[in-house]
């Protein structure tokens, strides 16, 4: 055993505060170091020349790298082993920065802080023992979970790369919440001439399957090889028979059904398409409105249909597809809590809307073909109060984070209002703007400048009807005095949420959230598209708020990462992984309930002890599917029986480091 110790000055964040010669010489003396020497970035080319040469001239066969967190470079390390002919898995790094150099002021104590935690990786890497990763196939197919902006970019990526792709969209068409927008910010695009196009392209590419009114509701596997069942929802409308001629939509009786694309500002019928230019654009019908399912009468659609394209006899189709990689691109939905939001009238007052409601009145394809009226009364509007920040940076009432957009869909309807009805006044609340992209900062002061919006910094406290006005009162904080407004109609720039099923979703993805159940990356700066599940990846606003633009960036940010992860021949499986001594498993199953990944299964095999060569008796043990395991350990500290163990973390591994630091700590640490 030859052991070589490389310490790192990591520039002046380990040396001012760890005396890192001390250290070196320290490990010149441990049990099985034959060289040991520092450089003052052990991480760069040099220094990682410096580790190969030492390998080679001292016949090196176990190394231990002292520097930052392995999570940072341990891969780097492993590579410059695995260059000089050694295992990837015999080094070993010790955390002298993060676990001490940044806890610590330059004292003695802080150096022999550092030495303890060599220490300790000395011991623990004269254990170790060299590991492998097994080559697994893929399938090359994509999945792409959510029909919005994010999930359309991301699949037309994937699919222009050359591999097929099956996007699954709970709703019955793509688009998203983009296609319920009139204009973009600060462009002012119309939104529909952007994403149609882009819509028509995914119906229309030859490597690109759309599953419209559908749900992901199983998912199994591991990267490269996932198996996901997704229910296709029965539309009882034929669409390899129907050409969307849309007398069916001009017939059906039932016409008073509160519009969900529309956000209840309009209405539509039992049998239905979202919007004009839905894609597909074949009609579904509501089962839970229709009224020949609900009373077994009626019939008109299917009666009138000149094709024969209505089916009343559908049912659901449960489908089970194997993909290689999977794409999360769900989106967000918006605070909607009436209760919480009382103070503004929301669902009281029929003039208090959201600013999702007021986009589909100003769109021209909306229920009032663009004109911005009064729900009230169908009246137009004189004055316009927007108010900021509704459910958002409110910790009581609703979530403490920012939504990113509201500053600026604020400005741009207000923008829009007054270029639609020159005369009107606006007023927007404020707590301050955030306007950071390219263009933003120039379009809040456009529409203050040219367009005269006022612009109040100060919340509201209240919102209360006064004849056929709502009176908005708050505060002025610029000015330092109360303030009230009479307006003919309130929008409320309501939060950006998570979907209420997405814990769900993430439970059947083996992803993590966060506190606010928005889906969690791999790591915030270095893996901001990944998860911690290989082979999934995340698209979009449902990760976070974003706008349009850092939306299709992420998406095709993420179809880059299937397409790399496509491209190669076979995926090498983690060699950290648990494994079961089944000998010794009692079949308890303990560790299949703590696996957050799904690795374990119970399975039944030959008892060896208790079988005889007449007799078979057979025991279920616990088996690893080291293709999905992430090498957590939970399975190890959890198994009773000590079966369970983790390559690379075994128990006699764990033990060295206690033993060498208890050893040392009795010897006075000399």
């Amino acid at each position: 055993m030859r052991i070589g110790v490389f310490v790192c000055w990591c520039g002046s964040n380990i040396a001012k505060t760890v005396d890192v010669e001390k250290v070196v010489e320290a490990a010149r003396e441990m049990p099985g170091v034959v060289y040991a020497t520092d450089y003052k970035y052990m991480c760069s080319e040099p220094g990682q020349n410096i580790i190969q040469d030492a390998i080679k001239e001292h016949k090196l066969d176990r190394i231990v790298v002292a520097s930052c967190s392995p999570r940072l470079h341990e891969p780097t390390f492993q590579r410059c082993v695995e260059a000089a002919g050694l295992n990837p898995y015999m080094v070993e790094m010790a955390n002298i920065r993060e676990q001490c150099s940044w806890v610590h002021d330059r004292t003695p104590e802080a150096t022999q802080h550092a030495i303890d935690l060599v220490r300790m990786a000395v011991a623990k890497v004269a254990k170790n023992e060299p590991l492998t990763r097994s080559r697994l196939g893929i399938t090359r197919k994509a999945l792409v979970i959510g029909g919005g902006v994010a999930g359309i970019q991301a699949a037309l990526d994937i699919a222009d790369a050359g591999y097929p792709v099956v996007l699954v969209e709970r709703t019955p068409s793509i688009g998203g919440h983009m296609a319920q927008y009139d204009k973009t910010f600060p462009t002012l695009d119309c939104a529909a001439c952007i994403l149609t196009p882009k819509m028509v392209d995914c119906a229309s590419h030859p490597l690109i399957e759309i599953w419209s009114y559908s749900e992901v509701e199983e998912v199994n596997g591991f990267v490269g090889n996932f198996e996901v069942k997704v229910r296709r929802r029965a539309k009882s409308v034929d669409e390899s028979k129907c050409t969307g001629c849309g007398l069916c939509l001009e017939k059906c009786p039932v016409k008073d059904i509160p519009s969900e694309f529309d956000e209840g500002t309009g209405t539509r019928r039992a049998i239905y398409r979202p919007f004009p230019q839905s894609v597909p654009n074949k009609p579904v019908i509501d089962r839970d409105h229709c009224r020949y399912f609900q009373t077994g009468k009626c019939g008109v659609c299917q009666k009138i249909c000149p094709v024969g394209a209505i089916d009343y006899e559908q049912q659901d189709q449960v489908v089970t597809e194997k993909f290689g990689a999977i794409v999360v691109a769900t989106g967000f939905d918006v605070w909607r809590d009436e209760r919480a939001m009382a103070q503004f009238g929301y669902g009281k007052y029929p003039d208090v809307i959201s600013s999702l409601q007021f986009e589909r009145l100003m769109n021209a394809s909306g229920p009032t073909d663009g004109k911005i009226v009064r729900p009230s009364d169908g009246k137009t509007p004189r004055s316009i109060a927007f108010i900021s920040c509704v459910g958002s940076r409110d910790e009581e009432h609703g979530y403490p984070y920012c939504s990113k957009v509201c500053c600026m869909y604020n400005a741009k309807q207000a923008l829009l209002a007054k270029d639609k009805l020159h005369d009107v006044q606006t007023y927007v609340f404020y707590m301050d703007i955030r306007a950071n992209g390219k263009g933003y900062e120039e379009f809040v002061r456009r529409t203050i400048e040219e367009y005269g919006a006022n612009y109040i910094r100060g919340r509201v406290s209240r919102v209360y009807p006064d004849g056929d006005q709502l009176v908005v009162k708050g505060a002025d904080t610029l000015l330092g005095r109360p303030l009230e407004v009479r307006v003919d109609l309130v929008v409320l720039a309501t939060a950006m949420k998570p979907h209420d099923d997405a814990k769900e979703l993430a439970r059947k993805l083996g992803i993590s959230t966060d506190q606010y159940d928005w889906f969690s990356e791999a790591h915030p700066k270095l893996r901001p598209v990944e998860v911690l599940t290989d082979g999934i990846y995340l698209a979009g606003a449902c990760q976070y708020p974003k706008d349009i633009p850092d939306t299709v960036a992420q998406a095709s940010g993420a179809a880059s990462k299937v397409v790399g992860l496509f491209s190669k021949e076979a995926i090498l499986s983690e060699a950290m992984t648990a494994y079961v001594n089944e000998d010794t498993c009692v079949g308890c199953g303990l560790c299949v309930e703590v696996c957050p990944f799904g690795a374990i299964e119970l399975v039944e095999v030959v008892d060896r002890e208790k079988s005889t060569r007449d007799n078979q008796v057979m025991k279920k043990v616990a088996r690893v599917n080291e293709g999905v395991c992430k090498g957590c350990g939970t399975c190890a500290a959890a198994c009773r029986s000590g079966s369970a163990r983790l390559r690379g973390f075994d128990t006699k591994q764990i033990l060295a480091e206690i033993d060498a630091l208890a050893d040392a700590a009795l010897a006075g640490r000399q």
